[in-house]
């Protein structure tokens, strides 16, 4: 009776084990705040061979769905997730992401960014937002200047 007793109470704490690692939460990797973001948009730069998902914070998002972009409030927070494209190896005419590349960030704060169109740039690295110094912050606004006009923003919110 006792190599029975032992013999089920060895399955039982084996299948309760097998058990609760199939229930564990599986872990997800570590991001910023955007992760819960909604889409705003996305895009594909052909040059860098770059997939990614635009993202906004709930400020940025209510001023898409409302068509309030020009300008967009101070408050808004775009995030531009990025991963290197690959070639689905099942699908060969699909692109898909592959390698992380990267996460960045635009924050609309017009007295704080005003020497930069009232945007402020930055990254993450990890869960953290890092905001670029003022040279880096220079190199970023000048590549979205030519989108003056729209706010200095590149990316058309599909909310709409």
């Amino acid at each position: 009776m006792n190599k029975i007793s032992t013999a089920v109470l060895l399955l039982a704490t084996a299948a309760f084990a097998t058990a609760s690692r199939a229930e564990a939460p599986a872990a997800k990797p570590v991001h910023g705040e955007y992760k819960d973001w909604l889409t705003l948009s996305i895009s594909h730069r052909l040059e860098k061979q770059l997939m990614r998902t635009i993202l906004g914070n709930e400020v940025a998002i209510k001023a898409a769905r409302a068509g309030n972009t020009k300008p967009w409030p101070d408050g808004s927070i775009i995030a531009k997730v990025g991963w290197k494209e690959k070639t689905h190896p099942n699908w060969p005419q699909a692109v898909v992401p592959g390698e992380f590349a990267g996460a960045e960030a635009m924050i609309k704060d017009s007295k704080k960014y005003a020497e930069t169109g009232g945007w402020g740039f930055g990254h993450w690295e990890g869960n953290k937002l890092v905001m670029n110094d003022k040279e880096k912050s220079a190199t970023c606004f000048a590549c979205h200047a030519p989108m003056k006009d729209n706010d200095y923003v590149y990316t058309a919110p599909v909310l709409q």
